[in-house]
C-alpha cells in the first residue's frame, strides 16, 4: 500500500520512465528487500496499482450485494477516472494506457458477468454466451470511457452511467 500510494503519487510529479525504485523506496520509508519481494520493477508496481483498482471497482456493485439494474457502476467509475485527469494523461503519455484498457477489460467482463447472473434473467443462457455478452458490454463500457474523455467529458457521469445502461438494459430503462 505504501508502495503504491509513493509511486501514484510520483508519476504524478514526473514522468513514469523517470521514477525509480529508490525514489519509490525514498518516498514511502520501504526497504529494498520489501519492494522486490512484490514487485520486478516499476512497471510491475504500475500494472499492480492498475490491477487493484479495476478488481475493485469491478466488483463493488456484488460486494456491495446493490440491488439496482447496474451492472458496473459507471457514474463512479467515470467520476473517479475525471478527477483523475493527471494520472489518465501520465498513463497516455507513458505508453500504459492501453496496459489498463486490457486489464480493465477482463476485471469489468468478470464483474458484469457476475452481475447478469446476479440479476436473474439469463437463467437459461449457457455460460459460453453470457462470457462473451459481458467481454462485450465491458468493452463498450471502455469505449465509452474513451469517448468522454476525447470530447472533454461533456456528460456527467450520472448521465454516462444511464446512456451504458440503455445498452445493457435496452426496454428496461
Amino acid at each position: 500500500m505504501q508502495l503504491g500510494t509513493a509511486f501514484l503519487n510520483l508519476i504524478l510529479e514526473k514522468p513514469v520512465r523517470e521514477v525509480t525504485v529508490q525514489d519509490v523506496l525514498d518516498r514511502s520509508g520501504v526497504g529494498r528487500s520489501t519492494f522486490y519481494l512484490h514487485y520486478r520493477d516499476i512497471d510491475d508496481l504500475l500494472l499492480s496499482q492498475l490491477e487493484m483498482f479495476c478488481e475493485a471497482v469491478s466488483t463493488t456493485l456484488s460486494n456491495q450485494k446493490d440491488k439496482s439494474h447496474r451492472v458496473v457502476p459507471v457514474a463512479e467509475l467515470f467520476a473517479h477516472i475525471g478527477n483523475q485527469n493527471q494520472l489518465y494523461r501520465v498513463l497516455s503519455d507513458s505508453g500504459h494506457l492501453n496496459d489498463f484498457y486490457q486489464l480493465a477489460e477482463g476485471h469489468f467482463a468478470r464483474g458484469i458477468e457476475r452481475r447478469l447472473i446476479e440479476s436473474g434473467r439469463f437463467k437459461d443462457v449457457p455460460q459460453r454466451e453470457l462470457a462473451a455478452r459481458a467481454t462485450a458490454l465491458s468493452g463498450s463500457m471502455l469505449a465509452l470511457l474513451r469517448w468522454w474523455l476525447d470530447r472533454g467529458e461533456k456528460e456527467t457521469p450520472m448521465e454516462m452511467d444511464k446512456l451504458f445502461h440503455q445498452l445493457v438494459w435496452p426496454s428496461a430503462c
